[in-house]
Order: structure tokens, then sequence, then C-alpha cells
């Protein structure tokens, strides 16, 4: 029986895209200044997967230079967004959801507490968690595993709903917790998740026929 939602927040409430250009526009044009041995095509990548990966890790796939990842972090560190964001029409289903929520999102503490306010969600939450890779040695992993202790939920009882199957999905599926990939693009093939959704359509029904 599902008795709480553990949920991640870029591309599972709201569409990063939708802000990623506003908030990367000057370590996009670091990017293009510091892009070494990187073509076109490479730099083009390395700016779209700023809206779905954290930064620190797209510095280190691309590979640009310690200078260019420490100054873009500095950067990064003071950012905020302070315009209203739309979340996914879909995600009003996760909303009236009638069960305690924990959201567990991975960034930089000041904009992804800004993003939180923008979206106009923090009262949607039970608890919020920032992991921040900059200023905390823990994981998403250790986040749910924190959640469980701190509020006695067992694995059974919980569901992590998330768009990355290589971060919040996986750190669930480590621990044995059942997991809902939501991919609105259908970017993902099938995998060993227990949800594959396109929207949030059957969460409702998913959760009810846990209780049966």
């Amino acid at each position: 029986m599902i008795k709480a939602l553990i949920l991640d927040m870029d591309n599972t409430i709201f569409p990063t895209k939708s802000i990623s250009d506003e908030i990367f526009e000057v370590i996009e044009h670091l990017m293009e200044e510091h892009r070494g041995n990187l073509n076109d095509e490479q730099l083009a990548e390395a700016k779209t997967a700023l809206s779905r990966t954290p930064f620190q890790k797209v510095a280190g796939q691309y590979g640009f230079t310690e200078e260019f990842t420490t100054n873009a972090i500095e950067l990064l560190k003071n950012t905020t967004y302070n315009k209203p964001i739309k979340p996914y029409k879909d995600y009003e289903i996760v909303e009236s959801i009638n069960l305690p929520k924990f959201l567990v999102t991975f960034g930089f503490v000041k904009l992804q507490q800004s993003k939180i306010d923008g979206l106009g969600v923090r009262s949607h939450f039970k608890e919020v968690f920032v992991v921040d890779p900059e200023i905390s040695s823990k994981t998403k992993r250790d986040i749910f595993v924190d959640i469980m202790e701190k509020y006695g939920y067992h694995k059974n009882e919980l569901l992590a709903i998330g768009d990355d199957p290589e971060s919040e999905i996986k750190a669930a599926q480590d621990l044995g917790i059942k997991t809902y990939l939501y991919d609105p693009e259908s970017r993902f093939k099938s995998g060993k998740v227990t949800y594959h959704e396109q929207s949030y359509k059957k969460l409702k029904w998913l959760i009810e026929d846990q209780k049966e």
C-alpha cells in the first residue's frame, strides 16, 4: 500500500527547458569561449543537457576545463529565478492525491529554492530537500533513507516519481522503492522501472490499486 510519494522537481513537476535559456544564458556564453575541441554539434548538445542534467556532470562529460567549471559554479551558486513558473498541466493530478509528498531535488540551493517558490508548490509537500553537491556529500538515495527513517515508512509504502532513470529512479530502485518514470517526450525505452508513463493520468488509479 502506497502511503507517501517522493517527487523530483526538474522535468517532473515542470519542463526545465521553459526557463533554462534565461538561467543559463551567461553560462552558455562562457561555454562558447571555453569550448576547447568541441564542435558546434557537441557544444549544442552540452547546452541542451543543462536543462536535464546537473551542471557539474555536464561540465565533466563534455570535458570543460577546471577553470571554466569553477567559475561557472560560482556564478550558479548565486543564480535565482524570480518569475512565475508553470507546472506541467497534468501535475494537478499529482497535487490532488491525498497522500504525504516529499520533494527531493538536486542542484544549487538558491536556484532550486527560487524555482520551488516560482512554481508555488512548497505547500504541497510535507518536507522539501535540496541536495547540493557543492555543500553536501549526500545523494538522493541518502535522502530517501532519511525519509524512511524519520517518518517510519517501509520501502513498499513509498512511490518515487521522476524523469531520470539514472538519478532518483535508480536511487529508489537501489532501495527497493517502487518507481514511476515520468516520460512525456518518450525519451526512454521501458526498463526495470515499476511504472513508465507519458503522463500522470494513471497515477491515481495505480495508487488506488495498491490499496487492494
